[in-house]
């Protein structure tokens, strides 16, 4: 059971201002500057920059953009389906500076017809840069739909490719 409100703060970053949101010491969504209403369902936030999941996240994320980190060690709740929490769980095994199709996720979690409910999964994964999602790309190597838009997409895959650090938005 969710909580009537949430913690959130704020996080700078070169994609844009992510709201980070938390519920019972983890982390529970990680939200972009433009998100779609009801992408992700939460009840109200409440501003709580001093939560420590939420610091831990924040100097995690921060160490991310630097280059010093490429993954996250953070507590994890994803409120989801349960079809859902396969597709994100898969999508956390994608190494970093690497890329996976919705077809190969689909094959990993043992449904390989389900090419496009692992992309609307993908969609509402809550957690974006965290799990990383914007590694997931179409067969043709094209870069497909993405919460914080293609061009974040972008920026973060160029990012771990080595193209160096991003400026920040």
């Amino acid at each position: 059971m969710v909580a009537a409100s949430l913690p959130a703060r704020t996080a700078a970053s070169p994609v844009g201002a992510l709201t980070l949101v938390a519920d019972r010491g983890s982390l529970v969504a990680v939200l972009w500057p433009d998100d779609r209403v009801g992408r992700v369902r939460l009840p109200p936030l409440r501003d709580r920059p001093d939560e420590p999941v939420l610091v831990e996240a924040a100097t995690q994320i921060d160490a991310y953009f630097a280059g010093r980190r490429t993954a996250f060690d953070l507590p994890l709740a994803p409120i989801g389906t349960g079809f859902q929490q396969r597709v994100w769980s898969a999508l956390r095994t994608i190494p970093y500076g690497e890329t996976r199709s919705y077809a190969a996720i689909a094959t990993q979690i043992g449904s390989p017809a389900a090419m496009r409910a692992v992309g609307a999964a993908n969609g509402r994964n809550p957690l974006s840069i965290i799990v990383p999602c914007h590694r997931v790309i179409g067969s043709n190597g094209r870069l497909t739909g993405f919460a914080g838009g293609l061009t974040a997409k972008h920026h973060l895959l160029s990012f771990e490719a080595g193209a160096g650090p991003l400026p920040f938005a």
